[in-house]
């Protein structure tokens, strides 16, 4: 797939949250959301050590066919995480989008992701006409099995690549 984007990402709300696409000005909250250790322990990525490497996370997904949404909170217009599709591909059964997602510790286990996964997911399936969408969860990451299960994505039973696959299609049943 070409680096055209497949969709207009729109500004998404939730009851508690605002998700927007992230700029380069968003670069001072991306080097301290990623600078935590513990938010990127599950991910590919390095915690961040400059502001350039933030910049460079941010242009990743600009450049990329997918987006990166970052997760505001409402009452606190604070960057709390990001989510969003990466590796977006056309297979013979349609497109198909890869998720991740990280949030602040502060924010762990209150329903912010849930909430947030919930608005990308629907977006997914209504605006950019997605057919699936799949994750990968390091087995030692409950947090995001559960979220998953939460979510109702299928987990495949098999580890590939020492990694949990979920997924879910658009045929499945409603996110509410």
């Amino acid at each position: 797939m070409t680096n055209d984007k497949p969709a207009e990402y729109f500004t998404l709300e939730t009851q508690r949250l605002r998700l927007r696409i992230l700029t380069l000005q968003d670069a001072g909250h991306i080097y301290q959301h990623f600078a935590d250790e513990e938010i990127t322990r599950f991910m590919d990525i390095e915690p961040c050590k400059s502001m350039k490497e933030a910049e460079e996370i941010i242009q990743f997904h600009l450049d990329d066919a997918g987006c990166r949404w970052g997760v505001f909170d409402k009452e606190q217009p604070t960057l709390i995480g990001t989510c969003g599709f990466h590796y977006l591909r056309k297979m013979n059964s349609g497109l198909i989008a890869e998720m991740g997602y990280d949030l602040a510790k502060s924010y762990w286990g209150k329903g912010y992701m849930l909430e947030a996964v919930q608005a990308i997911i629907r977006f997914g399936f209504e605006k950019m006409d997605l057919t699936k969408i799949d994750a990968t969860v390091e087995p030692e990451n409950i947090r995001s099995i559960r979220l998953m299960e939460k979510l109702g994505f299928e987990r495949e039973q098999d580890l590939r690549d020492n990694l949990v696959y979920f997924y879910k299609s658009c045929l499945e049943q409603p996110l509410d």
